[in-house]
């Protein structure tokens, strides 16, 4: 067996960025998953490639993974893929099936004896199994019955279901227990990514979906790119690509049905960005040979970099024609000169200048700064964040002027928790990638 984790383990450990972080629930992503059966008729009926008599297809350790299993999960990995089963890529599917089923029996060996030697519970019982099927038919407008009742109509039990489900919250548990209390995510760390992104959006940049076909776990890279090659062919038949990418892809995009978002130069292997730089938005690529497999791409869309510097801005304001006479013009500019020093934040700006009389406040949103007028472009461009202006005549009036944010043209627009969320999440996936990759490392596996 191979050191990257691959088939729906691979998906597991992914789906645990977006299960950490808060941004989906488990139950949610699978119910998203298990939609596609619907839309997959093909499936219906079908019946699953390895024969359902009871033999072994695999060996794990002293445990046994029975071809009714496997031909179990195999239809549940076409129904949810969307891809349409054919004589060539039937292989490809058995082998993601099989992976699965040999990274779960792995998965609750370790659990079983943790457990025994730790003395502590952490299997998933029947109950949480239950509420997430409840909260997946939820998610699909079923009852738990109907639900049961829907995969049955497409020649998938529910226990297969069950065993899957078991082991992805038991696996998360385990992981973020022993090893979540551990990570620390450092300010130094947050600076350095930070720094990144501002450097990036200098750069052109592309919101992508990508698809990566693990040469190693698939064989070689002739079967990756093989099998990259009939993907793309589904995906133009209409698969969907978010559906493929969680099913077949060995990134931790997976889990988000390979959205990737955006990316610029350093973000993805020199060979798929030399592709995006000739792609058009809406564009899926061939296959792309790089150095881990076979990569698949979808531009969803792209914009240029560069130097331009973004802000958010908020004002108070005081009305005052261009004719105004010069006494009144004197006490407008006397009452914002009062006010400016009760404005302790952005935040309190409005709801502190709507208590003055004659003061009319408001958010002006996200601008250019050389896209400002320009009595304003001077005080954005020399104000920090958080600071507010003198009082600045316009033709409209006089202005007291916040500089609320900024940022380059093109960078996203990402906080210390997000960052902070997003570091925690890659390293804790990157331990549990090599937790698994011991394991099988450590196991006796045998494929019959």
């Amino acid at each position: 067996m191979v050191a990257e984790v691959h088939g729906s383990s691979r998906k597991k450990l992914s789906s645990m960025k977006r299960y950490l972080t808060g941004s989906t629930s488990r139950g949610a992503l699978l119910a998203c998953a298990l939609l596609a059966v619907a839309a997959a008729p093909q499936a219906r009926g079908q019946q699953a490639p390895a024969g359902l008599t009871e033999s072994v297809a695999a060996v794990v350790n002293d445990d046994i993974v029975s071809t009714y299993d496997l031909g179990q999960r195999i239809r549940l990995l076409i129904a949810t893929s969307g891809v349409q089963p054919t004589e060539e890529n039937l292989p490809q599917f058995q082998r993601e099936a099989l992976v699965s089923l040999v990274d779960e029996q792995l998965q609750f060996q370790e659990l079983r004896r943790v457990e025994r030697d730790q003395k502590i519970e952490i299997m998933a019982d029947d109950a949480e199994i239950n509420a997430e099927i409840a909260e997946m038919a939820k998610g699909n407008n079923m009852s738990s019955e109907q639900f049961v009742q829907f995969l049955g109509q497409r020649g998938i039990g529910v226990d297969t279901l069950k065993q899957q489900l078991r082991a992805q919250i038991s696996w998360f548990r385990w992981i973020r227990g022993r090893y979540g209390s551990r990570l620390r995510i450092g300010d130094d760390q947050i600076a350095a990514t930070q720094a990144r992104l501002n450097a990036e959006a200098a750069k052109p940049q592309y919101s992508i979906g990508e698809v990566l076909i693990d040469a190693t776990r698939v064989g070689g890279m002739p079967q990756a790119m093989t099998g990259a090659q009939q993907l793309v062919t589904q995906m133009q038949q209409g698969a969907p690509f978010p559906a493929v990418a969680r099913q077949f892809s060995a990134l931790p995009t997976a889990a988000n049905g390979g959205d990737a978002g955006w990316v610029s130069a350093g973000d993805v292997p020199p060979e798929a960005m030399a592709a995006l730089e000739q792609m058009r938005p809406g564009q899926l690529s061939q296959p792309i040979p790089v150095k881990e497999g076979v990569y698949i791409l979808y531009l969803k869309d792209k914009r240029a970099g560069g130097s331009a510097t973004l802000v958010n801005l908020k004002q108070a304001a005081v009305a005052l024609p261009t004719e105004a006479k010069p006494e009144d013009e004197a006490a407008a500019r006397a009452k914002l000169a009062a006010l400016r020093p009760q404005i302790k934040d952005c935040a309190s700006l409005e709801a502190t200048a709507g208590k003055v009389e004659g003061v009319v406040a408001g958010d002006l949103g996200e601008a250019e700064v050389a896209d400002l007028a320009p009595q304003f472009q001077e005080a954005a461009g020399r104000l920090q964040v958080g600071e507010v202006s003198e009082p600045i005549r316009t033709a409209a009036g006089l202005h007291l002027v916040a500089v609320c944010g900024r940022r380059s043209a093109g960078a996203a627009q990402v906080d210390k928790e997000q960052i902070e969320q997003r570091l925690f999440s890659q390293q804790l996936s990157m331990i549990a990638r090599r937790y698994m990759r011991d394991l099988r490392n450590s196991a006796t596996i045998e494929t019959k």
